[in-house]
C-alpha cells in the first residue's frame, strides 16, 4: 500500500480512529473548529482582526477554515510555505521573515504576481533597495511591512529613528508600498507568570505604539500594526495598538502552551486538538511498556509528550530510542497490553506538525478525513 493510501480504508468506519496505523498525527475536529470559533469571538468582541500563523499547522483546509470563520488571511513563516499554500488556493498573506537572496526576492515577486495579497516584511534598508530594484522589473507593486523587535533581537528593526528611515525609505520607493509595521514578542509567549507576560507584552506594544506616533507625527498613516500570539492573545488587545493578531498554536494547543496557563493554576483557554496517536509494541516488564513513538514521532525541544489517553493514571511517556517511546507506570493502577492505544499531547506543535505529511482528522471514535499537510518541509 502507498504511504498516501495509509488508513484511508478506514474513513467512515464506526471505531475506525483506534484501528489506525501508527504513530499517526491525530486532530480532534471537534475541538480544534471550538478553538477555531473561541478565537474569532474573541477578536470580534476586541474590534480586533485575525491573521492566524499557518506555521503552526501548514495546511490549506486548516487555513480555509480559519478564513471562513472571520480570518482576513493568514501567516506564513517562510517563503516555502507562503508558496505551498499559495498553490493550494490562499490568497492573503503576510510572510513574517525577512527574504533577503537575490534567488528569494525573485520567487517573491513571482508569488506577488500570483495572488492578490502578499505583504513581506523587511528590517533593512539594503534589501528594501532591492526589493524596491525586483518590484520595479516585475511590474506590480509590492506590499512591504517592517518588521520591528521588540527586544528579541531574533528579526526587526529596533523602534526608534532607524526604524523610521526605513520606513520613510520605502514611501519614497515608487514600486514598493509601506503596509505597516509588525511587532511579535516571540520572548514573552511561554512566560509563566501572568503578571510578568502581562507586562512585558504591554511595554513592547507601548514601544510599538509611540514609533506609530512619531510617524504620524511625520504625516505617515500605518495601515497595520500586526503581532501578537497565543500567550498574549488576552492581553493584547487591552494596549489598543495592534490591528490584526498573529496568533497560531490556539488551534491545537500542546505541552508548551498548555503550561503557560496551568503551571500558574489556571485552565488554558484553548482545548488540546492536535495529538499523537501510539501503539504499544512491547510490555514484557511490569510497569514498562514500549510504544511505536520515539524520537521521529514527535518534536523534542519541549521535553516528552503528555498522556493524554490510554495508560494508566500515574503514567510518564519518555523518549526510548529513534523509533520507539516507553511508558512508565504504576503496576498498581492497571496494566499496558501489547496493542493498547496511547494518544499524546505533543511536547511543541509546529515542529511536530513539521514532522508528517498528514492529518488524520477525527470526530469520537470516527476517522472523517485525512488532510495533507503541503508546506511540511518547507524551510526555504
Amino acid at each position: 500500500m502507498a504511504a498516501q493510501d495509509l488508513n484511508r480504508d478506514l474513513i467512515g468506519v464506526p471505531g475506525g480512529r483506534a484501528m489506525l496505523q501508527t504513530p499517526a498525527l491525530i486532530v480532534d475536529l471537534d475541538a480544534m473548529e471550538r478553538n477555531i470559533a473561541a478565537m474569532a469571538a474573541h477578536a470580534k468582541k476586541h474590534n480586533i482582526a485575525l491573521r492566524p500563523h499557518a506555521k503552526t499547522h501548514k495546511c490549506s483546509e486548516i487555513a480555509k477554515r480559519q478564513i471562513k470563520a472571520g480570518a482576513l488571511g493568514i501567516c506564513c513563516a517562510k517563503l516555502g510555505e507562503s508558496e505551498a499554500l499559495a498553490d493550494a488556493g490562499i490568497d492573503s498573506i503576510l510572510l513574517t521573515s525577512p527574504v533577503v537572496t537575490e534567488f528569494g526576492i525573485g520567487r517573491v515577486m513571482a508569488l506577488n504576481m500570483k495572488i492578490p495579497e502578499l505583504r513581506i516584511t523587511c528590517d533593512n534598508a539594503t534589501v528594501a533597495k532591492k526589493l524596491e530594484d525586483a518590484a520595479r522589473a516585475s511590474g506590480k507593486k509590492l506590499r512591504v511591512v517592517v518588521d520591528i523587535d521588540p527586544g528579541l533581537g531574533r528579526t526587526g528593526i529596533r523602534p526608534g529613528d532607524g526604524a523610521i528611515a526605513l520606513v520613510e525609505q520605502i514611501i519614497k520607493s515608487p514600486n514598493i508600498e509601506f503596509a505597516g509595521l509588525q511587532c511579535y514578542a516571540g520572548q514573552v509567549q511561554h512566560m509563566e507568570s501572568p503578571n510578568e507576560r502581562r507586562a512585558a507584552s504591554l511595554n513592547a506594544m507601548k514601544e510599538l505604539a509611540e514609533l506609530r506616533d512619531r510617524l504620524k507625527a511625520k504625516g505617515i498613516t500605518v495601515p497595520l500594526l500586526s503581532g501578537g500570539g497565543t500567550g498574549t492573545f488576552d492581553i493584547d488587545p487591552d494596549a489598543n495598538t495592534l490591528t490584526e493578531l498573529q496568533v497560531g498554536s490556539y488551534i491545537f494547543m500542546d505541552k508548551q502552551y498548555n503550561e503557560v496557563w496551568e503551571k500558574p493554576g489556571q485552565r488554558p483557554p484553548f482545548e488540546p486538538s492536535l495529538f499523537v496517536q501510539t501503539t504499544v509494541v512491547s510490555a514484557n516488564r511490569e510497569g514498562l511498556a514500549t510504544t511505536d513513538a520515539g524520537f521521529k514521532a514527535f518534536a523534542t525541544d519541549a521535553g516528552s509528550p503528555a498522556i493524554f489517553s490510554g495508560a494508566p493514571d500515574g503514567a510518564n511517556y519518555f523518549f526510548f530510542g529513534d523509533e520507539q517511546g516507553g511508558i512508565f507506570y504504576p503496576s498498581a493502577n492497571g496494566k499496558l497490553d501489547v496493542g493498547a492505544v496511547i494518544v499524546c499531547i505533543v511536547p511543541h506543535c509546529d515542529p511536530t506538525v513539521n514532522l508528517y505529511d498528514r492529518y488524520h482528522g477525527v470526530r469520537g471514535d470516527v476517522l472523517e478525513s485525512i488532510w495533507t499537510i503541503e508546506a511540511r518541509g518547507a524551510s526555504a
